[in-house]
This record gives structure tokens, C-alpha cells and sequence, in this order.
């Protein structure tokens, strides 16, 4: 090929696919009516960012799926890429919004890594308090709630086999479900 920079990336539909999982499990309205999320911009953006962490997490774990992972993440960054652009900001304000959205996103990767890798429930608690309620200090209910289904999509992601590393199965724990288990 006589400009192989110019050719088209052939797009997984398996990383398109899990990232509209993704997506789709940020947007279940249980979040926004129980947990207490906002359900605004800023909110919907935590959420996809709190779940691909998990997701990301949960692939880079085996070195066969590193590479997917990967791709899961440069799907993140089209897809928000997208979003600005359909928010109407203008052409030259994107790499910088972008690059104000992967600083966030690599922050609050590793805050919820570090809780998690030290099995901190209160630190995890901390975290999503301040990025996803804007609350560091005092803790909504909806943290602690959002702590036990991060706990639990911990689980759950890590109980999937991966079988195909260009295909992995991932499913999400049902948040309604995870509300009725804390509060019982």
C-alpha cells in the first residue's frame, strides 16, 4: 500500500460493541433516580468514566487482552471526541477539552484503582464522593451505594472467562439488585 498512515483502521465490533455495554449500563436510570447522580453532562461523564476504569481494569488484568483493552479505551476517547463536537464546541477548544477529560479520567482511575487495590471501602467511598458528587467531605448515601456496586461490578467482571481475547464477555452486576442486597 503506497500510504499506509492514511488507511482505514479496521474497527473491532466486539471493542464497539463492549463500550456501547458500557455506555449503556452508565446511562440505567437507577443511578440517577436511587444512587442520587446527577443526570446532567458532568454525571453521564462519571459514570462512563467510572465504568470503563472498571473495564479496563478488569481487561488489563491478562496480558491477552491488554491490546483490546486498549481498544476499549481509544473507543472512550472517539466517542467523547464525538460528544463535544455534537456539544457544539468548536473545533480548536477540543484537544484541549479533550485532554482536560483524559487528566480527569486517568485521576479518578487512579483514585478508584488505589482504593480498590487496598480493598478500602471508605477511601473508594471518598473517591466517588468527590469526582461523582462533588462531595468529599460528606458523603451522600448514593456514594456508599455506589461503593457497594462498584464492589460487586469488581466481582462480577472478575468472575467472567475472557475465552476469546478479541472477544471478551463482560457483563455488569444489576445495580437494582446491588440497592436490595445493601439494604438488606
Amino acid at each position: 500500500m503506497i500510504f499506509p498512515a492514511f488507511r482505514l483502521l479496521r474497527r473491532n465490533p466486539s471493542i464497539a460493541a463492549l463500550y456501547g455495554a458500557i455506555v449503556a449500563q452508565a446511562r440505567s436510570p437507577v443511578f440517577y433516580r436511587v444512587y442520587g447522580v446527577r443526570d446532567t453532562i458532568d454525571g453521564r461523564f462519571e459514570l462512563i468514566v467510572l465504568h470503563t476504569v472498571l473495564v479496563f481494569r478488569r481487561l488489563a488484568q491478562d496480558p491477552r487482552t491488554r491490546k483490546f483493552a486498549q481498544g476499549v479505551f481509544d473507543q472512550f476517547c472517539r466517542d467523547m471526541d464525538r460528544n463535544l463536537r455534537e456539544l457544539g464546541v468548536g473545533d480548536l477548544a477540543v484537544p484541549r477539552r479533550m485532554q482536560e477529560m483524559g487528566e480527569a479520567y486517568y485521576g479518578r482511575a487512579g483514585a478508584y484503582e488505589l482504593a480498590l487495590a487496598c480493598g478500602d471501602t471508605g477511601m473508594l467511598v471518598h473517591a466517588l464522593a468527590k469526582n461523582i458528587f462533588s462531595k468529599p467531605n460528606d458523603p451522600p448515601g448514593g456514594a456508599r451505594r455506589l461503593a457497594a456496586y462498584v464492589t460487586e461490578a469488581v466481582r462480577t467482571l472478575a468472575d467472567r472467562d475472557d475465552g476469546d481475547p478479541n472477544n471478551p464477555r463482560l457483563r455488569f452486576p444489576d445495580a437494582e439488585s446491588v440497592i436490595a442486597v445493601e439494604a438488606s
